[in-house]
């Protein structure tokens, strides 16, 4: 393996070095609920998430924006 043995100081201009650049959160988009279901709709939405591989909630919200009529914005699930 070579690694470059040059200082990070000749890299990395000293202007640059002295003020790291600050990142903005993104928007808040989602909100921290608890909700009871039932064990079979759970069940479901548990065992779909690991034949397809994405998160059992994000499943439910497809779900749910499909039902409402909004597009479906983190996952193609159809």
């Amino acid at each position: 393996m070579n690694i470059d043995p040059t200082p990070v100081a000749t890299i990395v201009p000293a202007a640059v070095a002295a003020h790291p650049v600050r990142r903005t959160r993104a928007p808040k988009r989602k909100t921290r609920i608890t909700i009871y279901l039932d064990d079979e709709v759970l069940d479901e939405f548990r065992s779909l998430s690991e034949r397809c591989g994405t998160g059992y909630q994000t499943l439910i919200n497809a779900a749910l924006r499909k039902r409402l009529g909004a597009p479906v914005l983190e996952t193609g699930v159809v």
